[in-house]
């Protein structure tokens, strides 16, 4: 499918609307779609995606703010119907070939209504096969703007529903103020929230990244960490039947080993072994993972701090341990630590930290870890932005359907 995104500007401009195009962009070019970014100003950012710049859409061109100075004051200059008619002529031959025009604000805000005027000449011509309205802010319902619009032309555009479009709304009170704006039912109205790239904003490693999607860890609630080679006195059998107590309050809990067999104990290969059969027999071959199982190569520091930044609670259970250093880590990452209440540890972790025994009873150290971890809203909050406002679940459960909706007057 080939689709347009357009706006007055574009990345490497910095602006909110400016990043989602340019993330939805990426998203739709991982999905196998051509794609273009159409505006007046920003550049090309991503080999895969051409950019198309018409100086004229730009927000701040000097012919747009000239008109628009006009606009403001309730004056509708003699040059408004002739630069539309170019912007118009532009935009057919630029869009042509296109499958999917989405205009972001375009339709929403009179930052640029000439832009607005051609974008709805050539729908009601049927230039454009498809356009979606993409609503990040609407002029008609803020305060601030209201000095600036007027009734009739051009101003009426940005408040009556086009004939054969597909409106999307970035938040159900922006799908609210629009229905009520376009007198649309609400239902009419698709919302798709702005998102966030999980793996750019923590900084993830590549390797890291292939772990997440190879394991589905940021669906994990809550996601435990421990950073240790596989060795009998790092207790590591506890930490499997915590995870198997821990899934009744939570069924996507889940554990992530990093380390790999302890180098100086041949005995490590059979300890290992006994590890990977209880967790078959808990019933936590999908939950409890061991990335030397994953990799033969050696994690770099680079990866195992990820996982501190991926993580909602460090679990360290040893029983002996000479220092402790994820102790520090986990507090330099913010991660809440749970670990077993031996010297070394308890000096490390303080009063920051919930002990227990290595010998603890499953259920009730997974009853203590529920409760700390309830108490906390950053925890709540870090669990609904990984479920529900990752840049690639939004795409498969909001976007990539919508595209494949065939305008309501074209069927």
């Amino acid at each position: 499918m080939k689709i347009a995104l357009l706006h007055y500007s574009a990345l490497p401009v910095v602006g909110g609307v400016e990043r989602v195009i340019g993330q939805h962009a990426r998203l739709m070019a991982d999905a196998g779609h051509e794609v273009r970014v159409v505006a007046g100003r920003g550049a090309q950012v991503d080999k895969r995606i051409r950019f198309a710049r018409i100086a004229a859409l730009d927000s701040r061109h000097a012919q747009v703010l000239k008109i628009k100075a006009e606009l403001d004051v309730g004056r509708l200059p003699v040059g408004f119907a002739p630069f539309a008619e170019r912007l118009a002529s532009w935009l057919r031959r630029l869009l042509a070939d296109v499958d999917v025009v989405i205009a972001h604000n375009v339709a929403s805000l009179h930052k640029n209504l000439a832009l607005t005027a051609a974008l709805r000449q050539l729908r009601d011509a049927g230039t454009t096969t498809r356009l979606i309205l993409w609503h990040h802010d609407l002029a008609w319902t803020t305060p601030r703007y209201r000095a600036e619009l007027h009734n009739g032309y051009p101003w009426d555009l940005l408040r009556t529903d086009w004939p054969g479009v597909q409106h999307v709304a970035v938040s159900e009170l922006r799908q609210r103020e629009l229905a009520g704006l376009l007198g649309l039912p609400a239902a009419r109205i698709a919302v798709v929230p702005n998102g966030i790239d999980i793996a750019a904003f923590l900084k993830l490693e590549p390797m890291t990244v292939g772990f997440v999607k190879q394991l589905s860890l940021l669906s994990s609630r809550p996601l435990l960490l421990l950073p240790v080679r596989i060795t009998r006195r790092k207790n590591i059998e506890l930490a499997l039947h915590l995870l198997a107590a821990l899934r009744q309050s939570y069924p996507r809990a889940a554990l992530v080993v990093t380390g790999p067999l302890g180098p100086h104990d041949p005995t490590n290969i059979q300890y290992f072994e006994s590890l990977t059969a209880l967790r078959a027999q808990l019933g936590l071959t999908g939950a409890a993972h061991f990335l030397t199982g994953l990799t033969r190569e050696v994690l770099p520091d680079a990866v195992i701090a990820d996982f501190y930044r991926l993580a909602d609670g460090l679990f360290l259970p040893s029983r002996e341990e000479g220092f402790g250093l994820p102790l520090l880590e986990a507090g330099l990452a913010g991660v809440p630590v749970f670990c077993s209440d031996i010297e070394p540890l308890r000096k490390l972790g303080g009063a920051e930290a919930v002990y227990f025994s290595p010998d603890a009873a499953p259920a009730e150290l997974a009853a203590r870890i529920v409760s700390r971890l309830e108490a906390d809203p950053a925890f709540g909050l870090r669990q609904r932005v990984r479920e529900q406002y990752a840049w690639e679940g939004i795409y498969q459960a909001r976007i990539a359907p919508l595209l494949e909706i065939r305008n309501r007057d074209e069927n």
